[in-house]
């Protein structure tokens, strides 16, 4: 089930840290109390992207728990959007990326990752002139050739500033090449205004997650993929499932099947991802993806239910993000994260093994 709020689109066209203190403001106006008192009333958000892939392995009943069963599934296109909904009280639970979880928890939303979805999973391609430029050279001399051939900047597109893909290609751009932020243009945008923006030719190049990228690659001939996640932003966060404080004490049994559910998919997806594959088909790209093109997606990502592996990344991404102003409210990274669910459900093996 799709459901959008008409307020929420907004977000798609600010940046990040505009969109999140508009909402920030009206929810403290509003004073809204969080919600979820039991499983039939629990409000899930998640993302069409391959960094939610358990979602969709969850939903289409490939593990033997069934927390969905009767929740109610909201999809969200970008990060600030569930940022809002988790601010207003809208979510109980949402799989969301480290970035937007951080922005939510500073902003005074009382959640907490209970366990992890992947890692790594955001790539840098270059289309037209610039992948021609990139095939010629290193990064610094493809922005130069291109910008002295062209006549103008490169202009490079992401998803909302505060997510992971716009913290890879920011640290990218300033500590892992000698780039920086005046050689080129930078546009934040949701995750289809990406994929068509590349597609249309509006924009040279894109640092986003799977499927954007693969399905650039299957559409145009001129594209080509010039760095990859560990180049752009080394031990970068994922996404993981984050839930309610309120949900953690008073509902205890149904975030521990929570758990159980994603420690199920993380098995499949890493021992068995062919088993997967109609499952995600079916929510990404609106459903209209080739299997070819999700099991290419599906490749590229690291499937780590482990909530101390995103932890560690995370306190990475926090670091970059205060060091550039990103986020303007401390936090301590350790207080969004709960790991005893997955600790007692595992016995502390770091991969889900008993």
């Amino acid at each position: 089930m799709k459901l959008i709020p008409g307020r929420v689109l907004k977000g798609l066209r600010r940046s990040f840290g505009a969109a999140l203190l508009a909402v920030a403001t009206s929810v403290q106006a509003a004073g809204v109390p969080a919600a979820a008192p039991t499983g039939a009333a629990v409000q899930i958000g998640y993302m069409p992207i391959i960094a939610d892939t358990q979602v969709f392995v969850i939903a289409q009943g490939l593990t033997q728990e069934k927390p969905f069963a009767q929740a109610r599934m909201i999809e969200f296109q970008s990060g600030p959007e569930i940022v809002q909904a988790l601010l207003s009280g809208q979510l109980d639970v949402a799989y969301v990326g480290a970035g937007p979880a951080m922005v939510a928890r500073a902003a005074g939303a009382d959640v907490r990752f209970v366990a992890g979805n992947d890692w790594g999973a955001t790539r840098l391609l270059a289309v037209g002139k610039l992948a021609e430029a990139f095939a010629k050279g290193s990064p610094e001399q493809a922005v130069a050739r291109f910008t002295q051939e062209q006549g103008r900047k490169p202009i490079l597109t992401t998803f909302p500033l505060g997510s992971v893909p716009a913290a890879a290609l920011r640290n990218w751009l300033l500590h892992q090449t000698h780039v920086g932020f005046d050689a080129v243009q930078l546009v934040y945008q949701g995750e289809n205004q990406v994929v068509q923006a590349l597609l249309t030719g509006a924009v040279d190049g894109a640092a986003a997650l799977d499927p954007a990228i693969d399905i650039v690659l299957a559409r145009r001939p001129d594209a080509r993929v010039v760095a990859g996640d560990q180049v752009l932003f080394p031990e970068q966060p994922g996404a993981g499932l984050l839930v309610r404080e309120a949900l953690i004490r008073e509902h205890p049994a149904f975030v521990e099947q929570l758990v159980r559910a994603q420690i199920e998919a993380t098995q499949l997806l890493k021992q068995h991802p062919e088993k997967a594959v109609p499952a995600v088909q079916k929510y990404l790209g609106g459903g209209r993806l080739s299997a070819a093109i999700v099991r290419e997606s599906m490749s590229h990502v690291k499937y780590e239910a482990d909530p101390r592996e995103l932890q560690r990344g995370t306190e990475k991404l926090y670091a970059f993000q205060s060091q550039q102003g990103v986020l303007k409210k401390p936090l301590d990274v350790s207080t969004l994260f709960d790991a005893s669910f997955y600790e007692r459900l595992t016995h502390g093996e770091p991969n889900g093994t008993h």
